[in-house]
């Protein structure tokens, strides 16, 4: 564990750098928000096109990875909603909940980590987890929310939905760069090199953002950002990985993949979703904030037992 805990403190450190420069002023909320959006729309989705058009869609594609990720994602996702009706919360809320406790920073951190941690090998199954997110269940909590606020499921509902899918950087750039390898097309060195120096800054400048925005995020309802980084750190990662290690046996290699993305803290999309409905706003920042100064301890752990390391 130790030896994994070294490999990954670096990329922590880097977002320990950004929570300083953020914390200090010294890099501005407006500064933090023009570094993300250059990471988002240019630095990962090059890294993405590069990676994506050097793959093949049938090597990539593993319908047992996405069901046993999907069963594992699904059971946690349901946990943390009857605990949030439990609490009477409304069916906003708890969704926003049920959210936090199985969407996991795996565009901005979990990419550019695994690419060091476990090779360029980890691109394919951790697309696939990205692209279960993105589809399945950042959809499903538009749903839910848009079905709470108007007592009924509308056909508007599913053109936002395709709406959000074609605008998000990182399902064009993986579409584009599966199309890509499909037509068998290849990548001339210019592009090659483009693709290379820009994706290369995808890494520092993520963490760094990553870091930068977590300045900005409060601490308050500790108790329930304490339940949502426990539901997202232990008990996601422990669903998923008992659906692909049992349920849906992959190789070694993708189910450490697939655990290991499981493991990530809670998504920084979560806290835009729900400030743009206007929902729990604060409990998501701290599930934020709390989640990823926690993982930094228990995602080498849970990478030490995937591996036997």
């Amino acid at each position: 564990m130790l030896e994994i805990f070294l490999r990954t403190l670096p990329f922590f450190a880097i977002i320990g750098l950004g929570y300083w420069a953020g914390r200090t002023r010294f890099f501005s909320e407006e500064a933090t928000a023009y570094l993300t959006k250059f990471v988002f729309y240019f630095a990962l989705s090059a890294m993405l096109f590069r990676f994506a058009a050097n793959l093949r869609l049938a090597e990539v594609f593993d319908g047992r990875l996405i069901a046993g990720y999907l069963w594992g994602t699904a059971f946690v996702y349901g946990i943390a909603t009857i605990v949030g009706f439990l609490r009477r919360l409304d069916l906003s809320t708890a969704a926003i909940e049920a959210q936090c406790a199985v969407i996991g920073n795996v565009g901005f951190l979990g990419l550019p980590m695994f690419v060091l941690l476990f090779g360029e090998d980890s691109i394919g199954p951790l697309m696939l987890v990205l692209a279960t997110d993105l589809i399945v269940f950042s959809s499903l909590i538009v749903i839910l929310i848009s079905g709470a606020r108007d007592g009924r499921i509308s056909w508007s509902i599913g053109r936002t939905i395709a709406l959000g899918l074609v605008k998000n950087p990182m399902i064009v750039s993986v579409v584009l760069g599966l199309s890509w390898s499909a037509l068998a097309l290849p990548i001339p060195d210019p592009m090659n090199d483009f693709l290379a120096i820009l994706g290369g800054a995808a890494t520092p400048g993520a963490l760094f953002a990553i870091g930068a925005s977590l300045a900005s995020k409060s601490a308050e309802r500790l108790y329930i950002a304490g339940w949502l980084t426990f539901c997202k750190l232990i008990l996601h990662p422990l669903f998923v990985g008992a659906a692909v290690l049992f349920l849906f046996p992959l190789d070694p290699f993708s189910a450490t993949v697939v655990i290991a993305a499981a493991a990530m803290p809670v998504a920084g999309n979560v806290y835009m979703l729900a400030q743009h409905y206007g929902i729990a706003p604060h409990r998501v920042s701290a599930a934020i904030l709390v989640s990823t100064a926690v993982s930094i301890l228990t995602f080498p752990a849970i990478v030490a037992w995937v591996t036997g390391s």
